[in-house]
């Protein structure tokens, strides 16, 4: 980030636009899933219509649910809307292992109490890179649970990815900074590129963090980015109508990805091209985002 960071984010992102701060005011109830391997937090947004519809965000690595907070609000006319964090990450619980199958069960048990406690009939998801995966493997799994899924710049590897080939460190290693400032300018988007919201970035950033004893850090289990068990292998099999929304300018749908994945799944994808977006295409394009999946969903 190149803005001045301070210690007041509504100081710092007073530039923002009018839509943007007006959605980050509509607090949502914070809920949580008990779960034996590690408890669950997700936020929830009421419509204001009493939909039958819920939506469903998830973040991608190493990032939360708050990356949604001015995405989620867009649609409270239209459904129902959940942002979830994933097992290690946000304000979920850390776990001993990670795994997409595990993220997978974790959302399914999401909506299976949902749709206990409320009227829902049409379940919507929406996830980005990370979440992308994650989306695509339950709406493969749990066919008769979800009715629709809009992966965003998620990098699905083609069948012969060799995995051993591409083998990588941590994303971050933890480490403790002295004091709230330093470790807001240390923050960076992963896979590293620009973003012209920086009003964006920094709201995300103040909630990428938390204080403990030994200073302040991010809140993501560094251990998951040498362990997470991916899906290598699995092809997604899911019935539902299905959307791959995708960065112009994103790294990881590059080269030669893009088109293995228009090969494997153009009978059962369509694809839109977000231009002047990376891979972080909800902070560059957030309104364009946000139209798509309205002309998609609603």
């Amino acid at each position: 980030m190149l803005m001045q960071i301070t210690n007041n984010v509504n100081l710092d992102i007073e530039h923002a636009p009018k839509w943007f701060k007006d959605a980050i005011k509509l607090q949502p109830t914070d809920e949580v899933l008990e779960n034996p391997l590690g408890n669950i937090s997700y936020s929830k947004w009421d419509s204001i219509n009493n939909s039958e519809n819920l939506m469903i965000f998830i973040h991608g690595t190493g990032a939360h649910k708050k990356w949604w907070d001015p995405i989620a609000p867009q649609f409270l006319e239209n459904s129902n809307v959940i942002a979830v964090d994933l097992p290690g990450m946000g304000e979920s619980e850390f776990r001993d292992k990670y795994g997409i199958k595990d993220f997978g069960d974790c959302i399914a048990s999401i909506i299976e109490k949902e749709k206990l406690n409320s009227n829902v009939k049409n379940v919507y998801i929406i996830g980005h890179s990370l979440g992308g995966q994650v989306a695509g493997y339950v709406a493969s799994e749990k066919q008769d649970l979800i009715d629709n899924i809009i992966i965003i710049d998620t990098f699905i590897r083609p069948p012969n990815y060799n995995p051993a080939e591409h083998q990588g460190g941590p994303l971050r290693m933890i480490k403790h900074y002295p004091d709230k400032i330093t470790i807001l300018n240390r923050f960076r988007l992963m896979p590293k590129q620009d973003c012209e919201n920086d009003w964006y970035v920094r709201y995300i950033a103040e909630h990428s963090v938390k204080e403990i004893e030994a200073g302040w850090r991010w809140r993501f289990d560094d251990v998951m980015f040498t362990s997470l068990e991916r899906l290598f292998g699995y092809k997604f099999s899911f019935s539902c109508p299905a959307l791959f929304v995708h960065g112009q300018n994103s790294l990881l749908t590059s080269g030669d990805f893009l088109t293995n994945i228009k090969s494997t799944y153009s009978d059962t994808m369509d694809f839109i091209e977000v231009a002047g977006a990376a891979h972080h295409v909800p902070l560059d394009k957030p309104l364009e985002i946000v139209n798509i999946i309205k002309e998609r969903l609603f």
